[in-house]
Protein backbone atom coordinates (compact mmCIF):
# COMPACT_ATOMS: atom_id res chain seq x y z
CA UNK A 1 0.00 0.00 0.00
CA UNK A 2 1.87 3.02 -1.19
CA UNK A 3 2.19 6.24 1.82
CA UNK A 4 0.36 9.62 1.06
CA UNK A 5 1.95 12.06 -1.27
CA UNK A 6 2.84 14.30 2.43
CA UNK A 7 4.75 11.81 3.90
CA UNK A 8 7.22 11.64 0.94
CA UNK A 9 10.65 11.22 2.34
CA UNK A 10 12.48 10.69 -0.72
CA UNK A 11 15.31 12.68 -2.45
CA UNK A 12 13.87 13.10 -5.82
CA UNK A 13 15.51 15.40 -8.88
CA UNK A 14 12.88 18.04 -7.57
CA UNK A 15 14.08 18.33 -4.19
CA UNK A 16 18.23 18.82 -5.68
CA UNK A 17 19.58 21.77 -6.90
CA UNK A 18 21.08 20.72 -10.62
CA UNK A 19 22.93 23.53 -12.52
CA UNK A 20 25.66 25.73 -11.52
CA UNK A 21 23.60 28.77 -12.08
CA UNK A 22 21.00 27.58 -9.27
CA UNK A 23 24.42 27.12 -6.77
CA UNK A 24 25.63 30.96 -8.25
CA UNK A 25 21.95 32.70 -7.08
CA UNK A 26 22.32 30.94 -4.02
CA UNK A 27 25.55 32.42 -3.22
CA UNK A 28 24.57 35.47 -4.78
CA UNK A 29 21.80 36.18 -1.95
CA UNK A 30 24.57 36.19 0.43
CA UNK A 31 22.60 35.35 3.30
CA UNK A 32 24.03 31.95 5.43
CA UNK A 33 24.15 30.62 8.79
CA UNK A 34 27.09 29.08 9.73
CA UNK A 35 27.63 26.08 12.25
CA UNK A 36 31.04 24.11 13.63
CA UNK A 37 31.16 22.30 10.89
CA UNK A 38 28.71 23.42 8.03
CA UNK A 39 27.26 26.81 6.35
CA UNK A 40 24.24 27.02 5.22
CA UNK A 41 23.60 29.00 2.35
CA UNK A 42 19.63 30.23 1.66
CA UNK A 43 17.47 31.60 -0.67
CA UNK A 44 13.52 31.56 -0.93
CA UNK A 45 12.62 29.77 -4.33
CA UNK A 46 9.23 30.56 -4.65
CA UNK A 47 8.53 27.01 -5.20
CA UNK A 48 6.11 24.25 -2.58
CA UNK A 49 9.29 22.67 -1.60
CA UNK A 50 12.96 23.29 -0.01
CA UNK A 51 15.78 22.24 -2.42
CA UNK A 52 19.11 21.11 -1.60
CA UNK A 53 22.65 21.33 -2.87
CA UNK A 54 25.79 20.28 -1.30
CA UNK A 55 29.40 21.68 -1.72
CA UNK A 56 32.81 19.73 -0.17
CA UNK A 57 36.22 21.11 -0.68
CA UNK A 58 39.04 18.93 -1.16
CA UNK A 59 40.59 21.59 0.93
CA UNK A 60 38.87 20.85 4.04
CA UNK A 61 38.23 16.76 3.86
CA UNK A 62 40.75 15.38 1.87
CA UNK A 63 39.78 11.78 1.31
CA UNK A 64 37.28 10.86 -0.54
CA UNK A 65 34.97 8.74 1.51
CA UNK A 66 35.64 11.60 4.27
CA UNK A 67 33.97 13.78 1.80
CA UNK A 68 31.18 11.30 0.27
CA UNK A 69 30.13 10.69 4.07
CA UNK A 70 29.91 15.04 4.92
CA UNK A 71 27.28 14.82 2.18
CA UNK A 72 25.79 11.59 2.90
CA UNK A 73 25.10 13.00 5.98
CA UNK A 74 23.73 16.39 4.74
CA UNK A 75 21.22 14.43 2.73
CA UNK A 76 20.07 12.04 4.74
CA UNK A 77 19.17 14.60 7.09
CA UNK A 78 17.63 17.07 4.43
CA UNK A 79 15.42 14.03 3.25
CA UNK A 80 13.92 13.40 6.69
CA UNK A 81 13.55 17.11 7.58
CA UNK A 82 12.26 18.50 4.01
CA UNK A 83 8.53 18.90 5.24
CA UNK A 84 9.04 21.45 7.71
CA UNK A 85 11.59 23.35 5.75
CA UNK A 86 10.57 26.62 4.25
CA UNK A 87 10.31 26.88 0.23
CA UNK A 88 14.40 27.72 0.03
CA UNK A 89 17.10 26.75 -2.17
CA UNK A 90 20.12 25.59 0.33
CA UNK A 91 23.46 24.79 -0.14
CA UNK A 92 25.31 23.25 2.50
CA UNK A 93 28.90 23.79 2.46
CA UNK A 94 31.59 22.09 4.32
CA UNK A 95 33.44 25.34 6.34
CA UNK A 96 35.96 23.45 8.87
CA UNK A 97 37.57 20.14 8.66
CA UNK A 98 36.02 17.07 9.99
CA UNK A 99 39.20 15.18 11.10
CA UNK A 100 38.18 14.64 14.56
CA UNK A 101 34.44 15.08 14.27
CA UNK A 102 32.04 12.71 15.03
CA UNK A 103 28.59 11.32 12.71
CA UNK A 104 26.81 12.50 16.33
CA UNK A 105 28.42 16.11 15.45
CA UNK A 106 27.76 16.67 11.99
CA UNK A 107 24.01 16.05 12.54
CA UNK A 108 23.80 17.94 15.39
CA UNK A 109 25.29 20.98 13.49
CA UNK A 110 23.24 20.54 10.38
CA UNK A 111 20.23 20.16 12.20
CA UNK A 112 20.98 23.18 14.64
CA UNK A 113 21.04 25.16 11.29
CA UNK A 114 18.30 23.95 9.61
CA UNK A 115 15.91 24.96 13.34
CA UNK A 116 17.80 28.45 12.69
CA UNK A 117 16.60 29.32 9.18
CA UNK A 118 14.55 31.96 8.71
CA UNK A 119 10.72 30.82 8.55
CA UNK A 120 9.30 33.59 6.14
Amino acid sequence: MAEPASADQGFRSAHRLHKTDEYSSVFAFRRALRGRYYMLHYRPNGLDTARLGVVVAKKLAKRANVRNLVKRIARELFRRRRESLPAHDLVVRLHAPVTDATRAELNLDLLALFQRLPRT
